[in-house]
Order: structure tokens, then sequence, then C-alpha cells
């Protein structure tokens, strides 16, 4: 059964901060908020959570996931950025945005789509996935918390509680969730394409 930590939207607890943490360094599963959806989330070494994260999603292997950063300078450690993106990009972060960008070798190859190298990775501006990744020290590596058959992500924690119970190791309930994922914007060439349109404005990229 999944452990399950209420914590404060905007003061989170540090004592379940730090079980939250301690559940991902030990390979778990997690499910947190950020500032559109829930998201699936666990350590970037972590190869057997991320197969169950596949597996709970119903997801192959082409499928993108997405590094969750606390600031811009650990972006680039994982993503190759140009100073017109760096600009861009400190601009609408931290915010529902995720940006597609040419990976670093510091990225676990399995991450990678097989023919595309490039890397989702956002800064979310929420209290809890912050403090989450302060304590980490490192980024979170996470998807959407969309369910197979389901079109938009769950917003209810104690829903989420019923369905993945059996599944996940840690549900964190932060209050409701937003109904939107992050707008995706492709960066890895110009023009800047948009990929999917989320809870972030993508008018700063429309042409």
């Amino acid at each position: 059964m999944a452990q399950f930590f209420q914590i404060h939207p905007s003061n989170p607890q540090s004592r379940l901060v730090r079980g939250a943490v301690d559940i991902l360094r030990a390979g778990g599963v997690i499910v947190y908020p950020t500032d559109a959806s829930y998201a699936f989330g666990c350590q970037l070494g972590a190869k057997e959570a991320m197969e169950r994260i596949r597996r709970i999603r119903g997801l192959d292997d082409k499928h993108n996931f997405t590094l969750v950063c606390r600031d811009l300078s650990e972006i680039t450690t994982y993503a190759k950025i140009d100073n017109q993106a760096f600009r861009t990009l400190k601009t609408l972060t931290p915010g529902p945005y995720t940006f597609i960008h040419e990976a670093t070798k510091q990225v676990p190859r399995r991450m990678l789509h097989p023919k595309r190298k490039g890397i989702g990775i956002r800064v979310p501006d929420n209290a809890i996935c912050l403090a989450l990744l302060e304590e980490l020290d490192e980024p979170i590596l996470s998807a959407s918390l969309l369910l197979p058959g389901q079109a938009l992500p769950m917003t209810d924690p104690d829903d989420m509680r019923d369905a993945l119970d059996r599944q996940v190791d840690l549900i964190i309930d932060g209050g409701a969730g937003g109904m939107e994922p992050s707008t995706v914007i492709d960066m890895t060439e110009e023009p800047y394409r948009v990929v999917r349109v989320g809870k972030g404005d993508p008018a700063p990229f429309e042409v």
C-alpha cells in the first residue's frame, strides 16, 4: 500500500518532505503536485522505478519523460541551451512550461528517444515540488498523472489513492490539482514549436 502524506501547499512540512525524498532515494515512485497537474516522479538513476511509471501509464519506450529541476542553473547541467533560449527560459520559469532541448551526457541514454536526443525540462512554480527538489539535490524524473484511457490528469488526491494505492509508493496530497498539464515547447531548432498546449500561455511562441 502507498503511503499518503498531506503536505501544506505553501508551507511544506520539512519532516514530510524529507520522508518523501527518502522514498525517492530508495527507488520509489511517488505522485506529487506541480504548478500544472499532478505528476508521477522517481529518482533520475532509478531504472526500475522509471519502468514502473511506464507500465502504470501504458507508455512505450518512445515516450519522453521530463526532468523537473529547481532552477535554471540545474537545467544547464542536463540540457544544451544557447543564449537566446536561456533568455526565453529566464522570462518563463518557474512556470507551467516544459522545454525540449538537446540532452547533455549527464542524461541517461535510456531516457532518450531512440532517434531524437532531446529531453524535456521544466521548473515548476509549486512550493511542495521545489521543497522536494531542494532536499533531493537533483532533478525528479517525471511524467504527467495521466492513466490509460483518460484524457485529463487526475485532480483529487483521494481518487489517486483509490486508483494507485498498490502501484506507487507515496501519494502526496497538496490540495486539488490542475486539469491541464504543462505547455510543451520544442526548442531544439528555430523557430521554436508548440508541441502541446497546456496551462502555460503559448502566445510567446506562436507566429
